[in-house]
């Protein structure tokens, strides 16, 4: 569970940080409806960007932002339905935007579900220990951000392999910055470098694992969950049907968004994407990918696998050959031809690699279960190709410009052919083999318990706890800033 006992004397600490630097947390109802918000934060948001390095900022943790750089407010949900015309299926394929957080990514949101709970139980020091971010892209980066805000020290964990714009900017905002070896696959290098620090600092770091630290699934669940809920109510009013959402593994947080939606839409389906390069889930394989930042090689503890309905299997240069089709001018024209309209032309760069996979295995579930016209899938565009310009510049570079013919068979290679293969439905005992493959990494190498790991699976009331505990986290915010303004 989280941790919400109280440290007094640690707590009292931060508060006075808080009081240092003005920091009021917002409560994850705020980020859920930021309309809320007071009128005195409404007005200090008009004069701040949404990547500065400002307190208030953490108001804008929330996919409702102003679609604006700088100085927005709130409205409604940022989503982009993609048409079929792009998709080929029939189905409606509608995904939220992570482009308008602060740093580009909705990762930014599940750091501050692990940090904002240490901070008001006073599980973390923010005035002598480090924040310590793991991760494979994303998660780093809003970790680093969110421990600037609170000018706490913080430190990096990302595989060499990234994008050089995700370590141009960490340089600038984390204290340090750790590469580990390998890529976005290599997940375990992060957590050997996580044990390794742990040894040589001790008390001095906290580890924010985005991987078990339930503060991810419970951000998702609440804040993504009922944002989703929002955009499928709109686009279900005139009749059509939901039937799934469809998420890359990655740290597992994001998946935990479909647990709300299986809630309010018990018929509904959990579509859990990976890389077929590393198809750990699909066949209990390994390998290397170029599908950036979901991380592999394991099942997350923050997973609720016995929720999962389907795995599909992404290959990544599908990914790659689609991020060159939205983003280069040949790719733009054959779109264009093919009667994909300018307005979704548009827009194509707020989807990052992991989006298109994301996109790719919406449109597989749509052909695997037979939907039509009147059935919407729902996914998540986590990040957008701003943190990616340098892979097409590499590709350009190594390949020459692309052409329309090369746009043409992109998208028949990777939307077209987009079939039925590489997904697997779950059974009860498909889903018990996935959940199974927890305690290799989580109890073998990372000191879970195996009690805990049944109770994931046999305890229903488990996943309720973590949900539930929200309540608790308001009122604790709530108990936190009234400190905070003494």
């Amino acid at each position: 569970m989280i941790n919400l006992n109280v440290n007094s004397e640690i707590r009292k600490k931060n508060a006075a940080r808080c009081r240092e630097r003005n920091v009021v947390l917002p409560r994850f109802s705020e980020l859920r409806e930021p309309q809320t918000v007071s009128q005195q934060t409404m007005e200090r948001l008009k004069g701040v960007g949404l990547w500065d390095v400002d307190p208030v900022n953490l108001f804008r943790i929330t996919w409702k932002n102003e679609p604006v750089e700088r100085g927005g407010g709130y409205g409604a949900v940022n989503a982009i339905e993609l048409p079929s015309s792009l998709t080929g299926v029939s189905a409606r394929i509608i995904g939220l935007v992570g482009h308008w957080f602060p740093t580009g990514a909705h990762k930014v949101g599940a750091t501050y579900g692990c940090l904002a709970p240490a901070l008001i139980s006073g599980n973390f020091d923010s005035q002598r220990q480090k924040a310590v971010w793991p991760s494979t892209g994303n998660y780093c980066r809003g970790g680093a951000y969110n421990s600037a805000l609170l000018g706490c020290e913080s430190i990096a964990i990302l595989p060499e392999g990234m994008s050089r714009e995700r370590f141009e900017w960490l340089k600038r905002i984390a204290g340090e910055v750790i590469s580990t070896p390998g890529t976005e696959s290599n997940v375990k290098e992060i957590f050997d470098a996580c044990h390794e620090l742990d040894r040589q600092r001790g008390d001095d770091v906290v580890i924010f694992n985005q991987f078990s630290e339930l503060g991810n699934y419970l951000w998702h669940y609440e804040v993504t969950g009922n944002a989703l809920a929002e955009v499928i109510a709109a686009a279900c009013s005139d009749g059509t049907r939901y039937a799934g959402f469809t998420a890359t593994t990655g740290s597992g947080g994001t998946l935990g968004a479909g647990d709300l939606l299986k809630q309010l839409y018990p018929a509904s389906k959990i579509i859990a994407s990976e890389a077929l390069q590393c198809p750990t889930l699909l066949r209990n394989g390994f390998g290397d990918h170029r599908i950036e930042g979901i991380g592999d090689k394991h099942v997350p503890w923050v997973h609720n696998v016995r929720n999962t309905d389907m795995i599909t299997g992404i290959d990544d240069q599908d990914c790659i050959d689609l991020m060159r089709v939205f983003n280069e001018p040949a790719g733009h024209a054959y779109l264009s031809d093919i009667g994909v309209d300018s307005a979704t032309i548009a827009v194509l760069d707020k989807l990052g690699i992991s989006c298109i996979a994301n996109l790719l295995s919406a449109i597989k579930a749509a052909r695997y279960w037979e939907l039509g016209s009147r059935d919407l899938i729902v996914t998540v565009f986590t990040d957008s190709m701003q943190l990616y310009s340098s892979r097409i510049e590499d590709l350009v570079a190594a390949e020459g410009a692309l052409t329309e013919l090369g746009a043409a068979r992109a998208v028949a290679g990777s939307i077209a052919r987009q079939g039925i293969e590489n997904a697997l439905e779950l059974t009860y005992y498909e889903r018990l083999r996935v959940h199974n493959l927890k305690y290799y990494t989580w109890i073998e190498q990372q000191g879970k318990t195996s009690e805990e790991l049944n109770a994931q699976w046999y305890d229903p009331e488990y996943w309720t706890r973590v949900q539930q505990s929200v309540t608790t986290i308001d009122e604790m915010i709530d108990e936190f800033n009234r400190d905070v303004a003494l």
